[in-house]
């Protein structure tokens, strides 16, 4: 039977409406000695969890930081990563997470952005954590988080938490109280901060604990990134609501995938999208169905037959839903329920009817449109975020009326499933990353071999997204695809760096010269043939 704990609301309040520290404090008390969460090689149990935590809440209020404080987080997978989310929640501090991908200047964009006043990173990540907050004149504390940590101006994260009380006199926290700044990529070029609040993980906890019927039995297991929201939302929250364990891998192997599952005894896996194509591109082997999971979560939608064949090969239930970092609370299919083609499921349930989940489909002008006709998906509940950080355009764009205007395409059938289309935002989504086209542009318009470029997504052989990049040379010069590709290198995360390079005498472009995208992605069925390829040319980037 499935058992959502925490669940019972305070005076006044409905049952999602708690902070993390009221939620997490219940669901310890139910399971103080049972281990919660397997990482980097250690156990930790509900009880230890939630020592380190008001340890690491202790720490955090040594140094100055309170209520509304920015941390950021530079980090792996590693234990650290939970006290300081859950630490600084439980004295209404803030966390911001970092993709470890990031070079100097985005990580530095954040850090300014956020204006944080503390950093945690790795000592794996300290060159490029130094040399960001150097330029970040707001970061006054930098913590090392590491077995061998020694680094100039740095202090040890491990022998501070180890030193500091555990914090016993909480301060009370809103359950609409920001929890974490969540940096999506946008079409300005410059990552979005998403305003989580506690709420908002709260109830994502306990709806995932219902949808994937979770019980105290079952074992979590996540390989995608904490930076992410899908590993805060689903994974650790869901875990707790449900009261079971989590096993954290710190990243995706599709060689050593199937056997850490195995040794991890999982039974709830969640993936995004790139993961699926490339597990059923293995060769297969006698023992695929020799496995402990009962089902895969994430996105996006899948055909039937890619559905049914991984099924019936790894022996275990796919569901697959719509959401995103700015509300978990999408849509999503049922366990065994019905499936219909290529959709998304219908809008999701939380497990108090109270909580009341609406999506819908409107026009350009913000008016719904009939069934079976695409628009953007639109979508209205308890749970979405509070706006983008000091972004009032942004925010004004997006949430308007109650509503959260996703910039996504779909349309829904007459039982409310959901079809997604295509983004309407000029985004790229490789492997699981959002990637700015103009923020790619503006670094390779700075090669000195460069005059212009325009970067469109092209299909993967995974399901998602490359990166494409047209270049027009400047008079007289002759750009090489290689050159460009190690200038990026030096200057984006791995996942941004184009994979295909095409030059061009010249753009196609509107009578105001804008750079006509339209034109470049139906000029021929096949964008990628003819043109440089990064992978064939055997070109590794990924430090």
């Amino acid at each position: 039977m499935s058992s959502i704990l925490a669940l019972d609301p305070l005076p006044h309040r409905q049952s999602w409406e708690k902070s993390l520290g009221e939620f997490l404090s219940m669901v310890v008390k139910a399971n103080p000695d049972k281990v919660f969460v397997e990482i980097a090689g250690r156990q930790i149990t509900y009880a230890e969890f939630y020592r380190r935590c008001r340890s690491a809440a202790s720490m955090f209020q040594s140094l100055g930081i309170g209520r509304g404080d920015r941390v950021c987080m530079f980090l792996p997978n590693v234990p650290e990563v939970l006290y300081t989310w859950f630490g600084l929640a439980l004295i209404g501090g803030i966390t911001v997470t970092i993709n470890t991908a990031y070079r100097r200047d985005e990580m530095a964009f954040i850090l300014n952005n956020a204006e944080a006043s503390a950093l945690v990173a790795h000592e794996s990540l300290i060159d490029v954590a130094t040399q960001a907050a150097d330029i970040a004149p707001c970061v006054r504390h930098r913590l090392v988080v590491g077995d061998n940590p020694a680094a100039d101006g740095w202090r040890d994260y491990g022998s501070m938490l180890a030193g500091s009380p555990e914090l016993d006199a909480l301060p009370e926290v809103a359950p609409t109280d920001i929890s974490m700044l969540q940096y999506t990529s946008g079409t300005t070029g410059n990552p979005k901060g998403v305003q989580v609040t506690h709420q908002m993980y709260v109830s994502a906890g306990q709806g995932f604990a219902l949808w994937t019927q979770a019980t105290p039995e079952d074992r979590f297991f996540t390989c995608l990134p904490y930076f992410h929201a899908n590993a805060q939302y689903y994974s650790t929250m869901g875990t707790l609501a449900a009261g079971a364990t989590l096993v954290v891998q710190d990243r995706f192997s599709a060689s050593r995938f199937w056997q850490q599952v195995r040794d991890a005894r999982a039974t709830v896996v969640n993936f995004i999208g790139m993961m699926m194509p490339v597990l059923a591109k293995n060769d297969p082997q006698p023992d695929d169905a020799d496995n402990t999971v009962r089902l895969f979560y994430g996105s996006p939608a899948f055909s039937p037959d890619f559905l049914a064949d991984f099924e019936q090969r790894f022996g275990t239930d796919i569901i697959v839903g719509f959401g995103m970092t700015e509300t978990c609370y999408g849509t999503i299919e049922t366990i065994r329920g019905e499936r219909r083609p290529n959709s998304s499921g219908q809008p999701r349930r939380h497990p108090d009817p109270a909580f009341e989940n609406t999506v819908r489909i409107v026009d350009d002008e913000g008016s719904p449109v009939p069934n079976g006709q695409p628009g953007e998906i639109t979508i209205k509940n308890p749970a979405t975020m509070a706006g983008y950080w000091r972004n009032e355009a942004e925010t004004n764009a997006s949430l308007r009326d109650g509503w959260l205007f996703t910039g996504d395409l779909g349309w829904l059938d007459d039982d409310d499933y959901l079809y997604f289309v295509d983004r309407k935002k000029d985004v790229i989504r490789r492997r699981g990353e959002n990637i700015s086209s103009q923020e790619v542009e503006d670094v390779i318009k700075a090669h000195e071999s460069v005059l212009d470029c325009a970067i469109i997504a092209v299909p993967s052989e995974l399901g998602e997204d490359e990166v494409k990049a047209y270049i027009t040379p400047r008079p007289g010069a002759s750009p090489q695809p290689e050159d460009v590709i190690y200038w990026c290198a030096d200057r984006l995360a791995y996942f941004k760096v184009p994979r295909y390079i095409e030059i061009r005498d010249e753009l196609p472009r509107t009578p105001s010269l804008r750079v006509r995208k339209d034109v470049l992605r139906q000029e021929r069925e096949d964008l990628i043939s003819g043109c440089f390829d990064r992978e064939a040319a055997g070109i590794q980037i990924r430090r």
